[in-house]
């Protein structure tokens, strides 16, 4: 039973044109007032929302355009409904919905109100585990809650009314007193999301995962600290539509500790190219869009060509700007005498080289050209290097290892201190191998920068390899000798 002295508790239910407060509006608000043991109170209104209520609305609620035309719109019970939730505990099922839409309209009309929030459904969670749904209707089928009027305003707050009282007198273990207390964490948790889950998280570097009622991954994410960097995910008043969509699809976390944070940012990348999560967006921004490519044409000439990247494509090396890929390709066709009329740099209509140039001699024999191709080719992914960084492992006892291969991403992983190293080779292969992108480039080549002293360029594979003890600080530089 509450043991909380002098405090009501503003049960509320609304109906609204839509599902977010940003671009939907309420049409219909209920609210009971309860003493914590008995209502005291309770007042319903239509709303004109003054926007049209789309078909689906008006099949699920029976609300129609014609049933409010002659309602208040809100600012004429603003007041009103301010003065009945000022000072009180604002209680709803899935109570974030209902309080982003009154918050929102309350502020649109000068009110700056924020309240204590508590939600039916996580307190119905932890007072009465186990059932397979908490939706209101369900809910209240389940534990033999009248419930009429279904999806108006007025019912539906009668109903959580009801289940609220029955929660107290259920509550043993002082659920709702825990609850309410300003640092409470569930009370900023998605409705739909296990408890458990989010108090699973350490507080270490790594990579976590929201997941839907389908245990299919929505979400993927990357943090230094990676319980704080969930719990700052569900902070905030945010009435965005695609937040509220997200909160709501939000079942289940899981998560995978990282050593450091570049070992994190590299697994969100390559997690987020293998799962491709509906709400992840900003890595898919990132790709390079051109490329310097190699094939073989009908005549049997060796081509190599600036252009467009296309998926699935294989290129030499890309580039963000299509200016960068037709000086490589000059330095290459000056350097190795390639014959201009096999260079095709980009977009332009004539090929850069040889604008000006009346004269066409014969052109070469086809594998003398064709070596000097394959020479150039060589050489350009000579000068990309190959090197490892080593850095401190997930616990004392092991070590992180990212591996580049001729400039591009080829693997990352753990190694114990126990392990036999023969060879760089030995790292190498004992790695596991992810597909990189540029983007991921790009963020190795910024830690290198940075920790120049973590990096050993690779010559020879097959030298061998004596690694020096790591302190338990990242940020202090190693060195790999030979």
């Amino acid at each position: 039973m509450n043991k909380l002295k002098n405090i009501t508790y503003a049960i509320v239910d609304i109906e609204t044109t839509g599902g977010n407060a940003r671009g939907s509006r309420m049409t219909e608000i209920a609210i009971v007032i309860h003493d914590g043991e008995k209502i005291i109170d309770r007042w319903e209104s239509l709303i004109n929302p003054e926007q049209h209520i789309p078909l689906a609305i008006f099949a699920l609620t029976g609300i129609d355009n014609e049933l409010v035309a002659d309602a208040p719109v809100f600012g004429d019970i603003a007041q009103k409904v301010f003065d009945m939730l000022d000072g009180r505990i604002f209680v709803a099922h899935n109570v974030n919905f209902d309080y982003s839409f009154i918050r929102h309209q309350l502020e649109e009309q000068g009110y700056k109100w924020t309240a204590r929030k508590l939600c039916t459904v996580r307190l119905s969670r932890k007072i009465r585990p186990g059932f397979r749904s908490y939706s209101l209707g369900k809910l209240c089928d389940s534990l033999a809650i009248p419930i009429s009027n279904r999806h108006r305003a007025g019912g539906d707050a009668e109903a959580t009314a009801i289940l609220f009282s029955s929660l107290l007198q259920w509550d043993t273990e002082g659920a709702l007193d825990d609850m309410l207390k300003k640092a409470a964490p569930d009370q900023r948790l998605p409705p739909n999301l296990a408890p458990e889950d989010f108090k699973a998280l350490p507080q270490h570097p790594g990579v976590y995962y929201f997941m839907n009622q389908y245990g299919k991954v929505i979400y993927v994410g990357k943090a230094i600290n990676l319980k704080k960097r969930v719990a700052s995910h569900f902070t905030g008043h945010n009435i965005n539509k695609q937040r509220q969509h997200f909160l709501k699809e939000i079942y289940h976390i899981t998560f995978e500790v990282c050593a450091t944070e570049l070992m994190a940012l590299l697994l969100e990348c390559t997690e987020i190219k293998k799962l491709w999560p509906a709400y992840n967006r900003a890595l898919k921004r990132f790709e390079p869009k051109f490329g310097l490519f190699k094939y073989e044409a009908q005549n049997g000439y060796l081509y190599l060509a600036v252009g467009k990247l296309k998926k699935h494509c294989q290129c030499i090396q890309v580039f963000n700007m299509e200016y960068d890929g037709v000086q490589v390709l000059r330095q290459l066709m000056v350097n190795f005498e390639l014959d201009h009329r096999m260079c095709t740099f980009g977009a332009t209509e004539i090929p850069y080289a040889s604008r000006g140039c009346a004269d066409q001699p014969e052109l070469p024999e086809v594998e003398k050209h064709n070596a000097q191709v394959e020479l150039a080719v060589d050489h350009l992914l000579e000068q990309q290097p190959t090197f490892v960084i080593v850095d401190k492992g997930r616990t004392p006892e092991e070590r992180s290892y990212v591996w580049v291969e001729q400039g591009n991403f080829y693997a990352m992983g753990y190694l114990d201190e126990y392990t036999q190293l023969e060879s760089m080779e030995d790292i190498r292969s004992s790695l596991q191998r992810y597909p990189g992108n540029h983007y991921m480039m790009q963020l190795i080549n910024a830690y290198i920068a940075k920790y120049p002293r973590k990096v050993t360029y690779v010559n020879d594979c097959q030298k061998a390899v004596v690694l020096p003890e790591l302190t338990g600080d990242s940020d202090e530089e190693s060195l790999i000798l030979f």
